[in-house]
Parts: structure tokens; C-alpha cells; sequence
């Protein structure tokens, strides 16, 4: 019998899942810290906006594709991510 057999279990993350989601969900969180910042600015400059914006739009898609990704592809978004968000905090 599989998770997905199993009554309850239908739809519970693998450790691989949690992770990578939990990598996506840490860089559209500094988007989001990011854009609030440039709002608030005194001289909010629309291209970073828009370009922040981008950025967490296209993390929330990965996001959202990671109902349907497999272990594999799972671990590799967290790798991906998290270098990512290691860059942009550089």
C-alpha cells in the first residue's frame, strides 16, 4: 500500500518535498523583506520593484510545482535555492 493509500496520508510531504519548499519559501521571503524596503523607500525605484517582483513571482512557481516533483527533482530545487539565496544575501 502506498502514502497515497493509506487514509491521512494522502498528500504528505517527503523530507525531500519539506526541504526544498522550505529553501523556495526562504528566498521569497527576502524578496518580500526586499520589496517592503524599496516601497518604504524615500525614492522607491520602480525597475527594482518590477524586478524583485519577477524574482518572487518565479519562486513562488517553483514553489508551487513542487506538489508534483519527485525526490530527485525535490533535492535539486533545494541545492538550487538555497545557492540562490546565498547569492543574494552576498
Amino acid at each position: 500500500m502506498t502514502d497515497a493509500e493509506v487514509p491521512g496520508l494522502s498528500g504528505v510531504e517527503s523530507g525531500a518535498e519539506r526541504a526544498a519548499g522550505e529553501a523556495v519559501e526562504a528566498v521569497v521571503q527576502w524578496y518580500e523583506g526586499r520589496l517592503d524596503a524599496e516601497r518604504g523607500a524615500s525614492v522607491p525605484d520602480p525597475q527594482r520593484i518590477a524586478e524583485l517582483k519577477a524574482g518572487r513571482e518565479a519562486a513562488l512557481a517553483d514553489r508551487a510545482q513542487l506538489a508534483t516533483a519527485d525526490p530527485k527533482e525535490a533535492a535539486r530545487v533545494t541545492v538550487a535555492y538555497a545557492a540562490l539565496l546565498k547569492k543574494l544575501e552576498g
